[in-house]
């Protein structure tokens, strides 16, 4: 349990994949408020949970009508749900957060404030390779959206009102099975079907090339942003992630789950194979600079996966 003057932190999207194991690990050293539409329900006992939408402004008065000392910013409209339903994206991902960033500096005690980016930034197809350089050219809405916020927490960090850090997520294994709007869900559903010996068709080539961490990895890798001194001037930081070819993703996967790599068929999308099997080398010397790790190999990451589904 939090100590009573341990900072208090706002976490958004706190019910889904990412937000609950970062709730877990916050709250052994944080006083957390907690806030999503569904999932608070298995927050740790000391957790204040505020459900509802982060659209409705009376949620958004509720939240913010104290100080907080960090917010980590996870709630979203992600990529195919943002492509399905515009209006509802452009409110969540655009309005309500800019709404939260000027509610949470209202205050005046210039809080924290890291907001879960994507690689969707840089849209498709990438460049010959990824670094801290690279520009954006986002193709989808969820990646346009991502590229504003990061432009505005970078106003508003230099502006004074808050101290931010926009930290661009690659893809994140292995998420739960059922509908996530995510175009890449089947990175994570791969695990659940070797591990249960289940047949699966991966709309990707066997020599796909994508960008992954796991959920614990990425864990350390917030939970180490929030402890960061100082922020990065620009306020924003591709995250490391393992560039892995999707055979061997497959035959790794397979060999941990005991199972039979050739569960796995391959019939690729054009459309997915350009967007999540065509990624690139990536460097990310600034993030790696500041301490921030991914898995460390392959047989790492396939490990923290499996072990966490």
């Amino acid at each position: 349990m939090a100590v009573e003057n341990a900072p208090r932190v706002l976490v958004t999207g706190a019910g889904g994949f990412v937000g609950q194991a970062l709730v877990r690990a916050l709250a052994v050293q944080a006083q957390v408020t907690a806030t999503d539409r569904t999932g608070l329900d298995r927050s740790p006992p000391g957790v204040v949970t505020i459900p509802g939408d982060l659209d409705d402004p009376a949620l958004l008065a509720t939240l913010t009508a104290t100080p907080f000392d960090a917010i980590v910013h996870l709630a979203t409209i992600p990529g195919g749900a943002a492509e399905a339903d515009p209006a509802l994206a452009a409110r969540v991902n655009v309005a309500a957060t800019m709404a939260l960033i000027d509610a949470v500096a209202a205050h005046g005690n210039v809080p924290r404030v890291l907001f879960a980016s994507s690689i969707a930034v840089f849209g498709d197809p990438l460049t010959a390779h990824v670094d801290d350089a690279t520009p954006l050219a986002p193709m989808l809405r969820y990646g346009a959206h991502k590229a504003m916020m990061e432009e505005w927490i970078a106003t508003m960090t230099r502006r004074g009102a808050i101290r931010g850090l926009s930290l661009r997520l690659p893809g994140i294994v292995a998420r739960p099975l059922g509908p996530s709007g995510m175009k890449s869900a089947f990175l994570s559903n791969l695990f659940h079907a070797l591990k249960a010996g289940e047949l699966i068709t991966l709309p990707v080539s066997a020599q796909a090339t994508c960008w992954l961490l796991s959920r614990p990895a990425l864990i350390a890798q917030i939970t180490h942003a929030l402890a960061l001194p100082e922020y990065p001037a620009d306020a924003r930081l591709t995250l490391p992630a393992q560039r892995v070819v999707m055979g061997d993703l497959v035959a790794e996967v397979a060999r941990q789950a005991g199972a039979d790599p050739a569960l796995a068929a391959y019939a690729p999308d054009p459309a997915l194979e350009a967007a999540f099997g065509t990624q690139p080398p990536l460097f990310t010397p600034r993030a790696d600079a500041l301490g921030l790790r991914h898995d460390g190999s392959l047989a790492a990451l396939v490990s923290h996966a499996l072990a966490d589904l």
